[in-house]
């Protein structure tokens, strides 16, 4: 019996250091790592141990023989990445690798004279927390965690959808840090309201900036600022607690909503808006959002997509799991018989044969969605660009679209962008408007030496959890490169001094 790797997959490759036979791929030496969906357990070569999934930080390794449902078709994706992949397949050929489990080595080599540093990591998400580990496990570092929000956890705790506990589980790995003896924290605490860039540096070595991309991209259309057209990231934020989007902030009083995107987001906003609400009630949702949801009178949702089914920003993982949604019926609207065509012609392993089996019509959309009989729904339009959100006065009347040969009107009471995350200037840092991310050479930031950047703020809003560890990974090599050559600045306050600020600047 094997494991497999299924649907939470983080790929911050935590199973593959404690792998005893190299089975487990992409690893961060192979090339294709951090271009995949997931990382992948290959069949022939697993012993068995379990090593992996007890190592696993959000509980997606699984024996093959107890995958049940939609899971067991994660077996099957697992085994075919070593058939289709060149890397995998090189690899595969080694046959087992049995690590040799000597004197555990570092990668962080330091002088024996190596005086131990203060660090203020300002984000307590993922990125901040690899960077804060690196720094707590392979050095004497002291580091200043500073975040803006009451509670810590970032992406973790605002971001993810509350019907992914496993995912949220990420959290429980980084908190193990919050009470460290050499960690202080600072939460409430907004650099660039209550304590300028400058007074942060001024008692640190160094700082890292680890802040994520805090806005959504928008869509430049008429009619997208009506009431009722919403980001994505506020949807989320709502369902999530998060301090700054007011309980009211959605209304779900419409049958119809239309989401612009098609990439994992889009399809977390979908899931949870024709989710049954019961299946919500023993998660960590808003108290507000899962109230609303019980009352909500959304029968359908349907996900624009610029282009066709084979290039879809969502994982084939996330749309798997959409497949399996109780009581919920998925559709691709065939308005363009190059959508089924393109469906049908897919090899196994493309993200648009996922999409095979699923029912296709070309949609009547002057047909209310909660016509008698017809369950929630899903509806898959591709090749289809949002032009104009429509309305009467301030209210949303229709979304309207171009494309497979011209142009309609679907009629919607609510609109949701996907489309994507986007930094935001920071006070003091360099910002380029085009990448919305902080210039930087290897994470130091462009210009302000003892400044780094990490996370979706440093390379754009891309990448899942783990991609920020080998981020983090990078950032920290420069700063203690930085500091063995004698480069940061000395900070001229200390520890205690800067307490007492952020203690008095707070109230």
């Amino acid at each position: 019996m094997a494991f497999a790797i299924t649907q939470t997959c983080c790929n911050d490759a935590t199973c593959v250091a404690v792998c005893p036979v190299n089975c487990i791929h992409p690893t961060p030496d192979e090339r294709a790592f951090g271009s995949t969906e997931m990382l992948y357990v290959d069949p022939k070569t697993c012993i068995d141990c379990g090593a992996c999934a007890d190592a696993c930080p959000v509980d997606a390794i699984l024996p093959v023989d107890s995958l049940t449902g939609g899971q067991r078709e994660y077996a099957d994706i697992n085994a075919a990445y070593f058939e289709q992949s060149s890397d995998a397949s090189d690899a595969a050929d080694l046959g087992p690798n049995f690590h040799d489990w000597g004197k555990p080595t570092f990668a962080r080599v330091l002088p024996p004279d190596f005086r131990p540093l203060r660090v203020a990591i300002v984000g307590t998400g993922p990125a901040g927390m690899y960077a804060a580990e690196d720094l707590l496990l392979h050095t004497r570092s002291e580091v200043t965690l500073v975040d803006r929000l009451p509670v810590a956890g970032g992406l973790v705790r605002y971001g993810v959808a509350p019907d992914h506990p496993a995912t949220k589980k990420m959290g429980d790995a980084f908190a193990r840090f919050y009470t460290h003896p050499r960690v202080r924290m600072h939460l409430g605490l907004e650099v660039g309201a209550h304590v300028t860039a400058e007074e942060l540096a001024a008692h640190h070595d160094a700082v890292i900036y680890a802040v994520g991309a805090a806005t959504d991209r928008r869509l430049g259309i008429p009619g997208e600022d009506r009431t009722g057209s919403i980001s994505a990231t506020t949807f989320v934020a709502w369902y999530n607690a998060h301090p700054e989007v007011a309980p009211d902030a959605v209304d779900l009083s419409a049958e119809r909503v239309v989401v612009v995107g098609n990439g994992n987001v889009a399809l977390d906003v979908a899931r949870i808006l024709v989710s049954d609400p019961e299946t919500l009630a023993d998660t960590e949702i808003a108290g507000h959002a899962l109230e609303a949801l019980r009352r909500s009178k959304v029968r359908e949702v349907v996900l624009l997509g610029r282009r066709g089914p084979e290039h879809a920003a969502y994982t084939r993982s996330e749309l798997l799991a959409l497949k399996h949604l109780p009581e919920v019926d998925l559709l691709v609207d065939e308005h363009d018989a190059q959508i089924g065509a393109t469906i049908d012609a897919a090899g196994p392993t493309e993200k648009a044969a996922v999409l095979r089996g699923v029912a296709r019509e070309a949609v009547d959309w002057s047909v209310p969605p909660g016509v008698a009989g017809r369950r929630r729904r899903i509806v898959f339009r591709f090749h289809s660009t949002p032009v104009e959100v429509c309305g009467e006065n301030e209210d949303i009347r229709a979304v309207r679209v171009t494309g497979g040969g011209g142009e309609l009107e679907i009629p919607a009471g609510m609109a949701l962008r996907a489309i994507g995350y986007r930094g935001v200037p920071l006070a003091g840092l360099p910002f380029d408007e085009v990448t919305g991310t902080v210039p930087h050479e290897g994470g130091r930031v462009t210009g302000r030496p003892g400044t780094y950047v990490v996370g979706w703020i440093k390379r754009g809003p891309s990448g899942g959890i783990g991609a920020n560890r080998t981020c983090a990974a990078e950032t920290v090599g420069t700063l203690l490169a930085d500091a063995v050559a004698d480069a940061l600045p000395a900070p001229t306050g200390g520890p205690k001094a800067f307490h007492r600020l952020a203690r008095r600047r707070r109230r």
